[in-house]
This record gives structure tokens, sequence and C-alpha cells, in this order.
């Protein structure tokens, strides 16, 4: 996904542990982690855009590669997800009359509801982007051999409780949630969008939309504040990892964010939001020492 400096800047996301780490791979499927948490990525490919049945074959390929992390997660002792990143190609494209990021739901709904996981208290924080051309399904997790705590937001339905106007099954995912890593706690927050209640607020203003995006945070971050057991999180001290649909909005949404999250971090990419009236999106992280 190309940045604010263009697609060939090289960028690269690293979690460091304190400890020895183990490591492994399997088709498709590399992870690495110390035995309190454990870092991943699945990719499996996926039918070019011309192939029949294109959105039942990403279902299956979602239940898949969910399944098989599921599976590799239970092996290691770390079967808590905390964190999930999905990645695809085309995902608010049609595919057999349904968008792309539905069949994606559908596929993952399968995989939970296979491993009987579907209650709010086992959802992570998740986002799901897309971008242009063609690739594969890429699902990187982080995960932990301690449960998680879910943190929602009061001015947002659940999204695993989203009627049917979102498709034939809700997004499973928490706002967000705090993690123990035996080191310290882990708030990780969902990809936080423009939407109150279940609808999207502001279409086509990207200005109105990164303000309330701001907003939805801050909510997150009150809950968050208040099941935390670190001394609390401001939004200014977060990083913040922000997606924009268009590249020519960078600027107008840099200095959005910055004035309505205090001059917080932010690192910019373009990419493709789950819902196409949606034009920006923010997930964001912090680590902190637990309070004794």
């Amino acid at each position: 996904m190309p940045g604010e400096r263009g697609a060939a800047a090289a960028w690269r996301e690293a979690w460091a542990s304190d400890g020895p780490l183990q490591q492994g791979q399997d088709g498709g499927l590399r992870w690495r982690g110390d035995g309190d948490w454990l870092y991943g990525l699945i990719e499996l490919d996926e039918p070019t855009p011309d192939a029949p049945e294109r959105g039942a074959c990403l279902r299956e390929r979602t239940r898949e590669a969910y399944l098989r992390l599921f599976a590799l997660l239970g092996a290691r002792g770390t079967p808590h997800l905390w964190r999930v990143w999905n990645y695809m190609a085309g995902i608010n494209s049609d595919e057999q009359g349904l968008e792309r990021y539905r069949w994606f739901n559908l596929g993952r709904h399968d995989a939970y509801q296979a491993l009987g996981a579907t209650a709010a208290a086992q959802m992570p924080a998740a986002s799901a982007l897309g971008w242009a051309g063609h690739g594969p399904l890429s699902i990187a997790f982080l995960a932990g051999r301690r449960a998680p705590r879910p943190i929602e937001n009061p001015r947002q339905v659940s999204a695993f409780h989203y009627p049917g106007d979102y498709g034939p099954r809700p997004p499973l995912f928490a706002r967000a949630v705090l993690a123990d890593s035996g080191a310290g706690e882990w708030l990780l927050v969902s990809g936080t969008a423009s939407i109150v209640g279940h609808q999207t607020v502001h279409p086509g203003d990207v200005v109105a939309q990164c303000e309330e995006t701001a907003r939805n945070l801050r909510a997150v971050l009150d809950e968050a504040n208040r099941a935390t057991r670190t001394s609390g999180h401001r939004a200014e001290a977060l990083s913040h990892r922000v997606y924009v649909r268009h590249a020519a909005d960078f600027p107008v949404v840099r200095r959005t964010l910055e004035r309505c999250l205090g001059g917080a971090g932010l690192t910019l990419m373009q990419a493709d939001i789950c819902r196409q009236d949606l034009l920006v999106e923010v997930e964001s992280l912090a680590h902190g020492a637990v309070l004794r």
C-alpha cells in the first residue's frame, strides 16, 4: 500500500520481544512468538479477476485461512486472537451480486462458527482493507496466551450486531481490546471510521469524516480507560495508522487529524476501506506498564 511519499517509499512494521523467539512456516503461514504472544501472516492465492464464482472462492479461502490460523494458535499455546489485519484485492468490488467484503465476512463467520467462537467476549480487534489490482488474501494476526478484554464504543452499534443492511453475516470484531502481554498491557484499537450507530455519516466530506472518526476514537479511549490496568491512554500519545481512500486527500487528512488528535503521530497509507462511502479509517495502538 503506498504511503504519503509514494509507492516507491519502503515502510516496515516490526514487533519486538525481550525474550527468545520461536518461529515456523508452513504452506503460506508464517509465524514468530515468545510463548506469551505470537505474530503471524497467512496468504492464500485468489483466482484471477475473470474467474467464475470468485466471490464464493473468497468465502472459502477466508474460512480456510481462519481455520488454519486457529489451529496454529491452539498448537502453540496462544489460543486468543488479539488483533487481525485483513487485506484483499478489490474489497468493494461486486462478485456474483455481493460485495467482496461481504463474501469475506461470510467466510470469517463460517470459521468462527465452526470453532464455536461467535460470542462477543471472543472478538479480537480487526481491520479490513483493500487494494487495486490482483493479489492474495492476506491476513496478519497477533495472538496471546491470555484472553483479551474487548472494548466497545457507546456511540456505535457493535459490529457483530449490525443489521442485514451490511450483508448476510455481520463483521466479527471488537472496537478495541486490552491484552496482557506478560510485560505490560496492549491497547489495540480496530479500524475506526465515520460511523454513528451503524450508519456512515458525512458521506463525501473527508474533513467531517476525520472529525467524526476522532470523536469515535476518543469514545473508545474513554471506555478503555475505565478498564485498563495501566495509568491510562491519551489520543495524542497513541500510535495511529491512517488509511485514506484517495491519495489526493493526504494533506487535508493529516492536517485535520493532527488538529483533532492533539498532534499525535500519524502514518498515512492509501487503501480502499470496507464501505464505499468511507474516505478515511484510523487504527491505533499503545503499550503501557501494568500498575501494581
